[in-house]
């Protein structure tokens, strides 16, 4: 069967089943008055949100997990078991992922902490997540401690540097998704742009696991987002935001190229920087870079409307994705 064949199955059979599983969700989610908590922090026009369901990140990773089991048994047929290897270890890493924001999720909605995990339970969990992909990877030989540089025929050799990095790209990325979920359709358009450039680039490699993979990325968040663009019906929570950033790291380091997600997913990036910068520079001088942070609320702040906000980022996730393609053909 033709790889294109695959990945349309794949993409269109992720769709149809979020846009069903939210659909049966946002009722289930009402009835256990599993709605959304705005922190007073927030912009005060997001108050009118209050209430609206969350954890809607359980429709695509359940699609999406349907999807994959028919897929490994699918690519143990074709490939082999090397392939299927990279595919389930790649999937876990996100799937891993969506279950400690499902649990951050579940300390928020049932025990009324508004904070979830602490940042440092939920990076703990987060580096043994990334920890055990990375020793797996490592183990069958699907990584080697040589790192590409995008742009360049040029592989460094890091040793056990290159863990360490690899490390913080992975743990980094997970949270610039999430903190990307912050207004509605944000981080689902992002993620769906980066999604069809990873496509493009396993259909260059041949590469079935990754095309199915980035089927699956696009599927869920075209399927989810026909329900979260604005007005959002649904949030998709960090059960969610920390799949999907799961899933495009992962995306990345299975095309044996783990720098240019920094670039096509560099307005998740720029979501980091703009806190990072934020709250260094307020406990230094105690003044503010932005009128808010992360970035996209500094826009909202400036008066520009959510769809606008969306519209742009996306644009530019988009272009910056069409830059990385030519950083590794």
């Amino acid at each position: 069967m033709p790889l294109i064949v695959y990945f349309l199955l794949s993409l269109i059979s992720t769709f149809v089943l979020t846009v069903i599983s939210v659909r049966f969700l946002i009722p289930k989610l009402k009835s256990h008055k599993m709605g959304q908590k705005i922190l007073d922090i927030g912009p005060r026009w997001h108050k009118s949100k209050e209430g609206t369901p969350t954890m809607g990140g359980l429709s695509f990773i359940f699609a999406s997990l349907i999807v994959a089991a028919v897929s490994a048994v699918a690519l143990v047929l074709r490939s082999g078991g090397s392939e299927t290897a990279k595919f389930l270890l790649t999937f876990l890493l996100a799937f891993s992922n969506g279950l400690i924001g499902l649990l951050d999720d579940y300390l928020k909605v049932f025990k009324k902490q508004n904070e979830g995990l602490k940042a440092p339970q939920k990076y703990f969990l987060q580096l043994i997540v990334c920890g055990m992909y990375l020793f797996f990877m490592s183990h069958f030989g699907f990584i080697t401690t040589e790192m590409p540089i995008p742009f360049t025929d040029i592989k460094i050799e890091l040793g056990i540097v290159y863990y360490v990095i690899a490390m913080l790209l992975l743990t980094g990325i997970v949270n610039s998704v999430n903190l990307a979920d912050g207004i509605d359709g944000l981080a689902a358009t992002e993620s769906a742009a980066v999604g069809a450039f990873f496509a493009v680039v396993f259909f260059t490699l041949s590469s079935t696991s990754g095309a199915i993979l980035s089927a699956l990325l696009i599927g869920g968040c075209l399927g989810f987002l026909t329900y979260n663009f604005y007005p959002a019906k649904i949030f998709m929570g960090d059960t969610g935001s920390l799949f999907l950033g799961g899933l495009v790291v992962g995306l990345a380091f299975l095309a044996d190229e783990p720098l240019i997600i920094l670039i096509a997913g560099f307005m998740y990036v720029i979501e980091s920087i703009s806190v990072i910068l934020q709250v260094g520079c307020y406990k230094l001088t105690h003044k503010r870079i932005f009128k808010m942070s992360p970035i996209h609320h500094h826009f909202e702040k400036c008066g520009w409307s959510e769809i606008k906000i969306v519209s742009v980022f996306g644009i530019l996730t988009a272009l910056f994705c069409v830059i990385s393609y030519f950083g590794i053909v």
